[in-house]
């Protein structure tokens, strides 16, 4: 086979690729130690094919086309122009590869930016759902709380401070009729770990006889401090005291925060 032969073969360009056996391979490599032409002739596709990679390098990283770069620049310190007219379709066909494989990288790197899009839209929807729910909570909190306190059919009672806690308040809405107990609690600080306000419905004579009509759970979670208790019908007085989680069968006076009567 003449160098021109070999030039015209595509051979060459399955050498710069590695994809000839090894036969082959050895065969080209002889050639181009021993031949100008053909080496001249390697020379250029490599030329040709770093040029092809910078024009299409945006989807290939810039450290990988850096070294690819510099290995063929080491090789071949000059430029050597391509002087065959009849190995440019081969070019332009090895080109049409590179490209085909540039894009197919190009629309997988896209599709992996997509799907980082839609899962940062799935939980930017999840949080806005989540806020939406929490609103709606303060909002149905907040119309409970001026229902209670505009309700004219409640008595309010102030419940003052007592030695213990001398500054706490509090504020007890009692429906006679729907036999209803809200408990305002803004007033109090909140309960140490592992205690639990309690309120008491209490008749005064003929003797002091308290009744729990419920504990004021979750008080830290409770934002608006509104806390609806089980009812009562004949209470003559009300206090809130501090009572060990799950409450006391009887109140400990020691820890009356809050007394008021009706």
């Amino acid at each position: 086979m003449t160098t021109q032969e070999y030039i015209e073969s595509g051979d060459l360009e399955l050498y710069v690729f590695g994809l000839l056996d090894e036969s082959r391979t050895k065969e080209i490599s002889e050639l181009e130690r021993n031949s100008p032409a053909i080496k001249g002739e390697i020379i250029s596709i490599e030329k040709a094919i770093l040029n092809l990679s910078s024009s299409f390098s945006p989807t290939i990283s810039a450290d990988n086309f850096e070294k690819i770069k510099a290995k063929l620049e080491m090789k071949h310190g000059k430029v050597v122009e391509m002087k065959s007219k009849s190995n440019w379709s081969q070019y332009l066909g090895w080109a049409a590869s590179i490209a085909l494989l540039l894009g197919v990288g190009y629309q997988y790197n896209e599709l992996n930016d997509s799907s980082t899009k839609i899962n940062s839209i799935e939980t930017e929807k999840s949080n806005l759902q989540k806020s939406v729910v929490e609103l709606e909570l303060k909002n149905k909190e907040t119309a409970t709380a001026l229902n209670v306190i505009r309700d004219d059919k409640n008595t309010v009672v102030a419940l003052a401070g007592q030695a213990v806690a001398p500054t706490s308040f509090a504020k007890i809405y009692w429906n006679k009729d729907k036999q209803t107990v809200y408990v305002d609690a803004t007033g109090l600080p909140e309960p140490p770990e592992g205690k639990v306000y309690q309120i008491w419905s209490l008749k005064l004579s003929p003797t002091l006889t308290p009744t729990s009509i419920g504990l004021l759970d979750d008080f830290k979670g409770n934002n608006e401090k509104l806390f609806a208790v089980s009812g009562t019908s004949d209470a003559e007085a009300f206090g809130i005291t501090l009572e060990p989680a799950g409450g006391s069968k009887s109140p400990t006076m020691e820890q009356l925060y809050t007394l008021g009567k009706v």
